[in-house]
């Protein structure tokens, strides 16, 4: 029996019979048309070419960025963070596909170091799947603002976590000598710190060096938390500089890791002591069981200087990979944290008044370091 478009359309729906439109086919040798072909009905969709899927690699990314504005470098999706600005350009740039643009997690995206609100890095390391491709460190930069950069990206192992691979990380701190005065300083800008003060600090480093229980450096730790033994490999204090019309000394902290709020713990303690003349033994009785209650000194002075992957580039040049290395960027990264770190620490710290204003909120109570 000869089936006609006419009678498929007694017996069948619309949309099988459009399954019959075809040119022609050829059945016993002879022609015949399309619609005289039946054909099998099926409720399947047409097939759709998926978008193609560019190859991913893992890779460390080196950045720097002021901090200055932000809640942090950790991704959180109600607030304003480092992380947050990055992973949009890598979208953007197209180094994150738009198949994996709603969560970072898809890219296995993590950090070297968490740095807290405001807190700025001259180095830091990020690694992720990503795709790379010509010029695609300056494609992401140019989606990013001026005050974060990426210098570069290294192939690294599929089993790289920058946290885990981390040996050390390094800090720096900058802080106005006058707040080292034991009185107020009516002419700030004037004061000159006294080479003993200097020195005292410098002391007070060397004591911080080495395994200690940071319990009263941190909060929510116990004495007998074995999480607050903490190996300090290196603690110096630099020459006074004029910065700003101000002078300044920078401290340069190297450690393993480090707790919530140590480092300006810390320099908070240092700068007490040395406006009380504290015995430099009190950092020893610091390490003790009895609790202190020592302020944390502010954090826009604390910057993130690099971290360090010793072990690891050790292991990659032995199979030919690149290290992490920021030095072959130093004139570019030195010159990016004159115009963005420094300038934005000292002008904050200037304008806002921001460690005489501290100052004059511990001694609201100052009960509260009668170990001084």
């Amino acid at each position: 029996m000869l089936f006609t478009a006419r009678h498929f359309s007694r017996q069948f729906s619309e949309s099988a019979r459009l399954a019959w439109l075809k040119p022609s086919c050829t059945r016993g040798g002879l022609a015949f048309p399309t619609h005289c072909i039946k054909r099998e009905y099926t409720n399947e969709p047409a097939e759709v070419e998926a978008p193609q899927r560019l190859p991913k690699r893992k890779v460390a990314l080196l950045l720097s960025y002021c901090g200055a504005g932000y809640q942090g470098m950790q991704h959180n999706p109600n607030a304003k963070t480092i992380e947050g600005e990055l992973f949009k350009a890598l979208v953007a740039a197209g180094a994150v596909s738009k198949e994996n643009s709603s969560d970072q997690n898809k890219v296995s995206l993590m950090r070297a170091a968490r740095t807290d609100k405001g807190v700025h890095a001259v180095g830091q390391v990020v690694s992720l799947k990503m795709i790379v491709g010509d010029e695609i460190v300056p494609r992401i930069n140019s989606y990013l603002p001026d005050h974060i950069r990426v210098w570069d990206y290294v192939r690294v192992s599929k089993s790289f976590n920058p946290k885990n691979f981390c040996d050390s990380r390094v800090y720096s701190y900058l802080l106005p000598t006058h707040i080292l005065a034991q009185a107020s300083f009516n002419h700030s800008s004037e004061y000159r710190v006294p080479p003993e003060k200097v020195d005292f600090l410098r002391t007070l480093c060397s004591k911080f060096t080495g395994t200690h229980s940071f319990h009263n450096f941190t909060i929510g730790k116990s004495f007998t938390d074995s999480s607050v033994k903490r190996y300090i490999t290196k603690f110096e204090c630099s020459e006074p500089r004029i910065i700003a019309g101000f002078e300044w000394v920078n401290f340069q902290i190297q450690g393993q890791s480090f707790m919530l709020h140590q480092i300006r713990k810390m320099i908070g303690l240092m700068i007490l002591m040395t406006r009380a003349n504290s015995p430099s033994s009190l950092v020893d009785d610091s390490f003790l069981e009895r609790k202190l209650n020592i302020p944390k000194a502010p954090g826009i002075s604390l910057v993130l200087e690099r971290p360090v992957f010793s072990a690891y580039n050790k292991l990659a040049l032995t199979q030919g990979k690149s290290p992490i290395d920021f030095s072959q960027h130093k004139n570019q990264i030195d010159k990016f944290k004159s115009d963005h770190i420094d300038s934005s620490v000292t002008a904050l710290a200037i304008q806002n008044d921001s460690f005489d204003q501290w100052i004059k909120s511990l001694y609201t109570f100052p009960e509260s370091f009668d170990y001084l």
